[in-house]
């Protein structure tokens, strides 16, 4: 960016792993932090994971400095120690306890710098399952978002790590409210955010609507919509199209383009309340009269006439997406093995411009030298924890 990003000059000593952390750190380093991560001297085991999870570590740890550093060395507990006095921001996803017996928890480093702000990403806030283990899926299936989303009596997470991110930005919203807070009283804050509680945020709507209407809740794929209109199609290509008419205005445009005056005069249907009374008959039947088109033809007519629509996309079809081209939401990074690829920027822009990348996800310990110098450390202290094996200086993703 060419002005400089709000949090610059902000530093955030990072103790975390996977994704709900990292996501955290992330949101702070793309909007100008210095993010330092402390990882031990084998690195993040997040760098390791296969499968759904190899995407996680070049995601979420681009624009930060790494430190490899054994904390069960009584050095390396001092040096970060001596780190996190130069820290605005601690972050932290251990289980409950376990930085408190290796001395960073909440109380002694409060007690070491009393403006720093402390945010722990945990599974859950304070009560009856605070000592649970929770992972994205676990709050999931107990927190309702797995039996809403899918089919009746077929629990189904949602496709991506949905409270693990959530998680992650309320933590940044949190030290942000802290961050003001300071500026009146001068001192930090502890902040919590948890996975379960972001999952019954994220199905409070249907809570609200069982309130309101006293009747059992259904499953996402066979409930009845809020709209009469809400639907995929197939199209004659093989394709697929979501279609969705929200308003009786719209209702109005919508039959107008497609020549339908018959359902247009049809009073069964004339409001969003009869069209969705109405959905067995007239969604087969908008079925039968928009199969006809194949889907970039079907997109384009609603894209004309400014109705919802969307095609049905792989993710990886993404990559070639002509808006997040054009629009700066694609990101170049290096990837474990060198190559290059784009990968999403924050869902925001600062006077037009997106943040970017200033640094790839670090190797292991990178930025062990400079950081530990930034602390305070000579230069032969520094030179003594590598060569004790206290720290380890990386060229390695691994």
């Amino acid at each position: 960016m060419t002005a400089p990003l709000p949090l610059q000059g902000l530093r955030v000593v990072e103790m975390t792993h996977m994704v709900m952390g990292p996501t955290c750190g992330l949101v702070l380093a793309d909007l100008g932090a210095d993010v330092i991560k402390v990882e031990p001297l084998e690195g993040d085991n997040t760098r390791r994971l296969v499968g759904a999870g190899a995407g996680f570590f070049p995601v979420c740890n681009r624009n930060k400095r790494s430190i490899a550093i054994d904390l069960k060395d009584a050095r390396g507990r001092a040096a970060i120690l001596k780190l996190i006095e130069t820290a605005d921001v601690f972050s932290e996803n251990f289980r409950p306890g376990a930085l408190d017996r290796l001395g960073f928890g909440w109380e002694a480093l409060s007690t070491l710098n009393p403006r720093l702000i402390y945010v722990s990403h945990k599974g859950f806030q304070d009560g009856p399952y605070a000592h649970r283990v929770a992972l994205d899926e676990v709050v999931q299936m107990m927190g309702g978002l797995a039996w809403m989303t899918g089919p009746p009596g077929q629990p189904l997470r949602a496709g991506s790590s949905v409270n693990d991110i959530m998680g992650g930005m309320f933590g940044a919203i949190g030290i942000l409210a802290a961050l003001n807070e300071r500026h009146r009283t001068g001192r930090g804050r502890h902040i919590v955010a948890s996975l379960f509680e972001n999952t019954v945020l994220l199905v409070a709507q249907h809570m609200a609507q069982h309130a309101i209407t006293g009747k059992p809740l259904q499953p996402m794929s066979v409930r009845t919509p809020a709209w009469g209109v809400y639907d995929i199609i197939d199209t004659a290509d093989g394709g697929r199209v979501f279609v969705g008419v929200v308003t009786d205005t719209q209702w109005e445009v919508f039959c107008r383009e497609f020549g339908f005056a018959d359902l247009a005069a049809d009073a069964r249907i004339a409001t969003n309340t009869g069209r969705v009374q109405n959905r067995e008959w007239l969604i087969p039947e908008l079925q039968t009269r928009l199969g006809v088109f194949d889907a970039a033809a079907l997109s384009a007519r609603f894209e004309a006439i400014g109705l919802p629509f969307a095609p049905i996309t792989r993710p990886e079809a993404l990559f070639d997406d002509p808006h997040l081209n054009a629009s700066g939401g694609l990101l170049p990074v290096t990837l474990p093995d060198g190559r290059q690829a784009r990968l999403p920027a924050l869902p925001l822009a600062l006077d037009g411009e997106r943040p970017g990348v200033r640094r790839d996800a670090p190797k292991v310990g990178e930025h062990g030298r400079e950081v530990l110098a930034e602390a305070g450390l000579a230069p032969a202290e520094i030179e003594a924890l590598v060569a004790d094996g206290v720290v380890r200086i990386g060229t390695a993703w691994r």
